[in-house]
């Protein structure tokens, strides 16, 4: 069985495992650990402990359950006590770490009861926070603010030097592919390069650097990316070990679905600019609407990811 870990946070690493799961693969996700917002900003200061609000989704994508169990471990509290915010599912995650000792063993525990296919692992067990310099040079701390500054992102690097877990490194060693997930590119993408020990198993490893590229950009991270830009921010984070192989968007979004975008969330569709990109590409129309809310179109994704892998 071919194996592939998948570096990501956040829902597009979500949605590509919903549809890598269905295939025979051996599958890791290695997620990252810097989210600082809501239930999970709280508990990382009330405990001292990773973030795992992006454990969470992955490992709800990863589960066999019943789709009750999903709705279960999204559930947001809304009420005016110190539970507003907060997810079940972040709550049993930080419940596990503490009666296990350590966020590893606790998403072992609850993997095992909610019948993974596949692995989760954290990117770091460190309390790490992501900071940005921004491109006017000045200096942002936390994720959330990042995301939130109107400033373009020059570069993001930790304020702590991380340290990896051990099985980070096994499973590059160890893999056929490497994923870098579709997501947030400096937030949830390549806040799982920055560390020396990744850099150097990715070096040093046989496997294929895949990257899925976004449908389409995000606000304050990469407005007015094309997909060859994408394609350079994380090389330029990687070591000699380049992107191999990219998959790409080639389908249509409507017209009132990409103005809606554009208007009320400033995003707008990831152009493919094959002239500016050396390379090996796979494409295909990945563009899936569900209530006007755009989606990579997991199936076909998935289906050519096998088929690169197993040709």
């Amino acid at each position: 069985m071919k194996k592939v870990t998948v570096f990501g946070g956040g829902t597009g690493m979500s949605t590509l495992l919903k549809g890598l799961k269905e295939f025979p693969l051996d599958i890791t996700a290695v997620v990252s650990v810097c989210d600082d917002g809501m239930s999970t900003g709280k508990l990382r200061k009330e405990f001292n402990m990773p973030a795992m609000g992006d454990i969470r989704r992955v490992i709800i994508s990863l589960s066999e359950t019943e789709p009750l169990m999903e709705k279960l471990l999204n559930y947001r509290f809304k009420t005016n006590s110190e539970l507003n915010e907060h997810t079940v599912g972040n709550l049993l995650l930080t419940a596990g770490s503490n009666i296990t000792g350590n966020l590893s063993d606790g998403i072992s525990a609850i993997s095992k009861v909610l019948n993974l296919k596949g692995k989760v692992v954290p990117f770091s067990e460190d309390n790490i926070t992501l900071m940005g310099e921004m491109e006017n040079g000045s200096i942002v701390e936390g994720e959330h603010n990042i995301t939130q500054s109107p400033l373009k992102i020059n570069r993001v690097y930790y304020k702590e030097k991380p340290t990896v877990l051990k099985e980070v490194i096994n499973t590059i060693k160890d893999s056929d592919l490497v994923i870098l997930s579709m997501g947030s590119l400096y937030t949830s993408i390549i806040p799982n390069l920055l560390s020396s020990n990744v850099i150097k198993a990715l070096d040093n490893s046989k496997a294929k650097i895949m990257y899925v590229c976004n449908l389409v950009t995000q606000p304050g991270e990469t407005d007015d990316f094309k997909v060859s830009d994408h394609i350079n921010v994380l090389n330029s984070y990687l070591g000699k070990h380049k992107i191999d192989v990219v998959v790409a968007n080639t389908g249509k979004i409507s017209r009132k679905v990409a103005e809606r975008y554009s208007t009320l969330e400033q995003k707008d569709s990831v152009i493919l600019d094959e002239e500016n990109i050396k390379t090996k590409l796979i494409l295909n129309n990945y563009v899936s609407i569900d209530n006007e809310v755009i989606r990579h179109n997991v199936e076909k994704l998935s289906l050519d990811i096998y088929s690169y892998l197993i040709n």
